[in-house]
C-alpha cells in the first residue's frame, strides 16, 4: 500500500480551468486528464486530496464530480478546502475527512492541510507540511510542498516524491522567522 497526495483538482469547475490556463480544451477533458494522470495510484493505495476536490453548484457539475470520484483509483481521503461544499463532504464515500491531519509513514510525518502553514507540529523534527490552495507557480519551501495539480503536471505525488521535494525546495524566510531560525 502506497500513499499519494494531490490538491485542487476542481473537478467540474470550468472557471478554474480558464482562469489558471489549464492545458485542456474543456472541463470534461480536464476531468478526464486528471483521472488518467492518477494511473500510478493502485486500488489498495491511499489517495489524499488536500482540498478543493470540486467546486460546482449545479447538478451537472455534481454528476461530473461524482463520476471523477468513482473513476479515481485508490481509497480517497479528503482534507477539506475552501471550495469543498457540504454536498462534496456529505455525499461522496470518502475513506476519511479531515480539516488538518498528521500522517505518519514509517519515520516520516506529513502534516496535511489545504493551506500552506507558516509553522506546524513536528517541524523541528522533520515533519513535512503538504498543502494545496496556491495555484500559482509556488511549489512551496523547504519542509513544505504544494501538491496541487497545477504544480505537478496534474498528477498526484507519491510520498517519497513529496519527501524529496521538501528537502530540495529553498528555505522560507517567513517560516525561518516564525521558528526563530
Amino acid at each position: 500500500m502506497a500513499h499519494y497526495f494531490t490538491a485542487d483538482t476542481h473537478f467540474g469547475d470550468d472557471p478554474v480551468r480558464r482562469v489558471f490556463a489549464r492545458p485542456f480544451p474543456s472541463v470534461a477533458d480536464m476531468d478526464a486528464g486528471i483521472v488518467a494522470r492518477a494511473g500510478a495510484v493502485g486500488p489498495d493505495d491511499d489517495l489524499w486530496i488536500l482540498g478543493d476536490f470540486a467546486a460546482v453548484e449545479t447538478e451537472a457539475g455534481r454528476q461530473a464530480a461524482r463520476a471523477a470520484f468513482t473513476a479515481l483509483p485508490g481509497r480517497k481521503h479528503l482534507i477539506r478546502g475552501n471550495h469543498d461544499l457540504s454536498w462534496t463532504v456529505e455525499q461522496l464515500p470518502w475513506a476519511s475527512i479531515h480539516d488538518l491531519h498528521e500522517l505518519r509513514l514509517q519515520a516520516q510525518v506529513f502534516v496535511l492541510c489545504h493551506y500552506p502553514l507558516v509553522t506546524w507540529n513536528g517541524v523541528r523534527d522533520g515533519a513535512v507540511n503538504l498543502f494545496g490552495h496556491v495555484h500559482t507557480n509556488w511549489k512551496g519551501a523547504r519542509g513544505q510542498v504544494n501538491v496541487g495539480v497545477d504544480q505537478w503536471d496534474f498528477k498526484p505525488l507519491a510520498a517519497h516524491e513529496a519527501e524529496l521535494a521538501a528537502l530540495l525546495l529553498p528555505p522560507s524566510p517567513l517560516h525561518d522567522a516564525a521558528e526563530g531560525l
